[in-house]
């Protein structure tokens, strides 16, 4: 048996990837890494039993994954994570909408056009307030709350004439100033200057954002939101409270892991959608609606790995509770390989160091 393990940004292997081959060092199973930009990288896929590929939102890894792993899937038959289906919707809530909608889910009602005319009618008679959202964002950003409807027909038209860059800050301030901190500002600063000093693009979110637009239905009341997260026959979750006078959770930092907290609606409806498009991971992020029940506000295949490991146990598909702590690579490996006798190790897990750490870290990974 034989795994390849993609490099990631920039052509490195971050410890999220590490933890891969500390995995399939213990059990003595065979790996290598790989890179797009070897001469004989697809030599070396042919004879993968697996192909590992955990790329990120900067748009180009996922121009790189749209195009390289439908082949390897489809065209070399080597098993992918993710794979097609998996992959298919990441970091594009069009997408997810879509799909989710029309395979009957409980999603947030959103109000998608393509066209500038029939969304500035519909904007004229909205109920106002809504969220407006790029397509791709994370951790909140991209994401504003819509007061009425002039604002809206400003958005409007800035989406169908010159469009918005996900890069600029204007667009992303009222988020950026709440999560303002001297350790934040260093950081950022550190990594433009070392990308800039490396020649590399400061800003790898290039597509600029235009010929559409998005308003989703606000959920008031909601002062946090729940992630559930489904792999195979396992459901992790925790909450994430909302940032001090906003109504976005995503990327606050703050969570709880009480498993009493966790609805069990949302677990089910969770594990409903990951078993019919047969997700081999999804996270869901869950609201309540105005009755009180939950709805799926965004999906995604990939988080980070250590929510997962802090969690402290897992829901099984009857909803029943074990205690214990799994990386999220280690279920990967054991489900899609189906090797059931696959031994976690002890795997040090990373503390959050010094400032100067972090700056070191995120040289590599940042979004500029």
């Amino acid at each position: 048996m034989l795994i390849g393990i993609h490099a990631g940004k920039l052509g490195r292997f971050p410890k999220t990837f590490q933890v891969y081959e500390k995995i399939l060092k213990y059990n003595n199973i065979d790996y290598i890494r790989l890179d797009i930009n070897e001469p004989d990288f697809w030599e070396k896929v042919k004879g993968l039993d697996l192909f590992i590929f955990n790329f990120e939102n900067t748009t180009d890894q996922k121009e790189l994954a749209k195009t390289i792993i439908p082949v390897i899937q489809n065209q070399l038959n080597v098993t992918c994570f993710p794979d097609v289906t998996t992959a298919w919707s990441y970091d594009d809530k069009i997408k997810e909408f879509y799909l989710l909608k029309e395979a009957g889910f409980p999603v947030i009602e959103s109000f998608i056009f393509w066209n500038k005319d029939h969304a500035l009618r519909w904007a004229q008679q909205a109920k106002y307030p809504m969220v407006f959202k790029l397509k791709a964002g994370s951790q909140s950003d991209n994401v504003i709350l819509v007061k009425g409807k002039s604002f809206a027909r400003r958005i409007i038209k800035r989406m169908f004439g010159r469009g918005v860059n996900p890069n600029k800050i204007a667009f992303n301030l009222s988020k950026t100033i709440k999560d303002l901190t001297i350790k934040n500002i260093v950081l950022n600063i550190a990594i433009k200057l070392y990308r800039f000093y490396k020649g590399i693009d400061r800003y790898p979110l290039w597509d600029k954002q235009k010929n559409y637009v998005i308003f989703q239905e606000f959920q008031p009341g909601n002062t946090y939101d729940t992630r559930i997260t489904v792999i195979g026959d396992k459901a992790f979750g925790f909450v994430r409270y909302n940032r001090k006078n906003d109504f976005r959770a995503s990327g606050s930092g703050k969570k709880e892991y009480d498993p009493s907290k966790i609805d069990k609606k949302s677990l089910e409806i969770a594990f409903q959608i990951s078993e019919h498009f047969k997700y081999q991971s999804m996270a869901y992020d869950f609201l309540y609606n105005d009755q009180n029940e939950p709805v799926v506000c965004e999906i995604s295949y990939t988080y980070p790995s250590k929510g997962i490991y802090n969690a402290p146990g897992y829901w099984d598909r009857n909803l029943e509770w074990h205690v214990g702590h799994y990386w999220p690579q280690y279920l990967y490996l054991k489900d899609i390989l189906n090797l059931q006798k696959l031994r976690q190790p002890e795997i040090e897990v990373w503390k959050e160091d010094t400032l100067m750490s972090h700056i070191r870290k995120r040289l590599f990974t940042a979004k500029g």
